[in-house]
């Protein structure tokens, strides 16, 4: 079996799970999404794993009434995995799976937290509200301060957030002005096992990641 027909297959058997208590409305929206993304992957352009969370979040958005596309263009250099239009306002959703690169194996927790800092603050600015999806295995190790209301934060804290972000990220850097004004507004975990959908508010999520241990301060880039 070809990669593409094992993507296709796999998106196939998804959809099925996904449509087993469907709207028929709803399984005929996500099936053209499935479609999209056989297009995209027939340009490389998507993977599997990250294909198959995106059409479980777009069911669950979908119900709740979005007009959901993928791979959406925001501008000229970003393009986000979910975006959602429901009346005058809409969603931005970008699902995280964990990878890193092999060149930030020695710092994998700075990097993911200045990778996912950097979205929150890109993406969000797009986005009368803004998500993260996650699967349920792995926690994300976002800044505390970017759960907080844009009032509560303090300048030391902005400064901090920068120096991550910008130890990784600088074609565009962030402004301390996006920073301040970036918000995530509710976390995705994405159980593909059982093709559903869970909600928690950010701070949340941090506080029970941090009772299991992991730290989310602004780590130092060195």
């Amino acid at each position: 079996m070809s990669r593409d027909d094992k993507f296709e297959r796999d998106l196939t058997v998804i959809l099925d799970r996904l449509a087993f208590d469907a709207k028929p409305t709803t399984e005929n929206k996500l099936s053209m999404l499935k479609d999209w993304l056989i297009k995209l992957q027939h340009q490389n352009l998507v993977k599997i794993n990250h294909s198959v969370m995106e059409l479980v979040c777009a069911k669950y958005l979908i119900e709740r009434d979005y007009e959901i596309q993928l791979e959406y263009p925001l501008n000229e250099l970003l393009n986000c995995d979910l975006y959602g239009i429901k009346g005058l306002g809409n969603i931005v959703v970008e699902i995280e799976t964990g990878f890193i690169p092999p060149e930030n194996a020695l710092a994998p927790l700075t990097y993911t937290s200045a990778r996912l800092a950097s979205k929150i603050i890109r993406y969000s600015s797009f986005a009368g509200k803004f998500a993260l999806g996650v699967p349920p295995h792995y926690i994300l190790p976002f800044p505390r301060v970017l759960a907080k209301p844009p009032r509560n934060r303090t300048q030391v804290e902005i400064e901090q957030v920068k120096a991550l972000v910008d130890a990784y990220y600088q074609k565009p850097p962030v402004t301390e002005e996006e920073i301040l004004n970036a918000r995530i507004h509710v976390v995705y975990i994405i159980d593909v096992d059982r093709a559903r959908v869970s909600e928690i508010e950010p701070d949340t999520y941090l506080h029970r990641a941090m009772q299991k241990g992991v730290v989310f301060d602004c780590l130092s880039p060195e």
